[in-house]
């Protein structure tokens, strides 16, 4: 049989790309469209895009899907296999900053278990003199993130995003309109992907991806253009979990004084004691304390 990664799923076929080895896309060869076993069906297993497969051809040129092989990583949302990177793709100009959205994508990526690259796009429209952004990256970067800032217009930061590509496949998410599609034609030139129109009134950007894809690099790499997202929500993560996802809660969080602190109100809470002493910064804390009522709040209606 042979092998290989599927790049697109739609209207009940699998475009199969054959792959010379696991993780490494043959970019000379056309994806094959597939279908899949009905075992698969009846065993109550979808294959994903980044699933990597094995697979025979037909007659007629196309393929049967014949054997899922284990993941590594399982996204729900979007519904990829075997990712191990997010691109977090936020702009500082248009729309504006939402850096409370930032730290619900982050709380999603760290309970997936994936690593996280923020990229900050549109800097070409960023005033100089703000240092907000500065202090943003600060932050984050603090934190244990890496901070790539970018602008498809002026080629800033694609050399560097495109090398941290290399060998991965990566999910590109992010609130809509903020550049992710100008982003992947600025990377892979040639690959024109249809862009969306800023909504000055709402200041969010139309949908403009509407299923799943991985698009092939020519360093070992797939990218996933995935739909915008103008909010998540945590029904698969439990309450308890929420402060493991903030990575720099971690470190105090073994040192409060009662098992299961939710770090809000507890006397001799370490993360309470770091916040307030400036080693936690007040955004993130303040973020923490919103997710974890909203969890709740989603908990007692569902």
């Amino acid at each position: 049989m042979l092998e290989g990664v599927i790049i697109k799923a739609l209207s009940g076929y699998y475009y199969v790309k054959p792959a010379l080895d696991r993780g490494t896309p043959d970019t000379d060869v056309s994806a094959v469209q597939c279908r899949a076993r009905g075992i698969f069906k009846k065993r109550g297993i979808t294959p994903l895009v980044g699933d990597y497969v094995k697979y025979t051809l037909t007659e007629n040129g196309e393929g049967t899907v014949e054997e899922i092989l284990p993941r590594d990583t399982e996204l729900i949302r979007p519904p990829v296999a075997n990712a191990h990177l997010a691109v977090l793709v936020f702009s500082l100009k248009e729309p504006e900053m939402n850096v409370q959205l930032l730290d619900k994508f982050l709380v999603h990526i760290e309970q997936a278990g994936l690593q996280a690259v923020i990229c900050l796009t549109k800097m070409d429209l960023a005033d100089e003199s703000d240092d907000r952004y500065a202090q943003l990256v600060r932050l984050y970067e603090s934190i244990g993130y890496e901070v790539i800032i970018t602008s498809s217009r002026q080629g800033t930061g694609m050399d560097r995003l495109k090398q941290r590509l290399a060998g991965e496949i990566s999910v590109f998410s992010g609130q809509s309109g903020v550049g992710k599609s100008s982003l992947l034609n600025a990377l892979l030139p040639g690959l024109e992907l249809e862009t969306g129109i800023i909504s000055m009134k709402l200041g969010r950007g139309k949908h403009t991806t509407r299923h799943v894809e991985l698009i092939p690099l020519n360093n070992g790499g797939f990218v996933s253009d995935t739909p915008g997202f103008s909010q998540l929500d945590f029904l698969e993560i439990g309450v308890e979990e929420l402060s493991d996802c903030f990575r720099e809660f971690r470190e105090y969080a073994g040192g409060c004084k009662f098992r299961g602190c939710t770090h809000t109100h507890e006397p001799g809470c370490e993360v309470i004691r770091a916040k307030e002493e400036g080693r936690i910064a007040e955004s993130r804390y303040t973020h923490y304390v919103q997710f974890l009522e909203e969890m709740k709040d989603k908990k007692r209606r569902y």
